[in-house]
């Protein structure tokens, strides 16, 4: 069970690490009032954390059911989403809160928009291949029961 949320914890340390680095970027490598460039860093870094998060669904989803594997995502995710809000902008010296309401709960609406469709695209992306555990599931059934002669000429 450590491991499993282990595994949990370390994935929200790395989608908070690449919040960071977008925000140490915006930060340092670009003028205050370049709004352009900070828009692409932080568009940048929603498909990082995307393309992340398709590769390890596509990995976990072959290995574990859903159920076990969604409930670790959607914890890293959650946790990594409210350090990011909250923790991140005071890291680079600003106030979470700064941006007004608006600012802070579109923040949010884009987290779980990109971690959503990095999870969506990892897991169906596994699902057509035919590589989820329950497809390969159905598949050890379907091989174990064409394999075994009917009942009546069994002795």
């Amino acid at each position: 069970m450590r491991e499993r949320w282990q595994a949990a914890g370390v994935l929200a340390g790395v989608l908070f690490m690449v919040n960071v680095v977008a925000r140490l970027i915006i930060r340092f490598g670009f003028d205050g009032d370049d709004t352009t460039a900070a828009d692409r860093v932080s568009l940048g870094m929603f498909v990082v954390i995307g393309a992340i998060l398709a590769a390890l669904t596509f990995v976990w989803a072959r290995r574990r059911p859903a159920a076990e594997w969604g409930t670790d995502i959607a914890a890293a995710v959650g946790v990594a989403l409210v350090v990011t809000i909250l923790v991140g902008p005071l890291l680079v010296g600003e106030n979470p809160f700064g941006g007004g309401a608006g600012t802070f709960f579109a923040q949010i609406w884009l987290y779980f928009a990109a971690t959503g469709v990095g999870v969506l695209l990892g897991y169906l992306l596994a699902v057509a291949l035919g590589l989820d555990h329950r497809s390969q599931a159905l598949k050890r059934y379907a091989e174990l029961k064409a394999a075994k002669p009917h009942k009546s000429v069994r002795r």
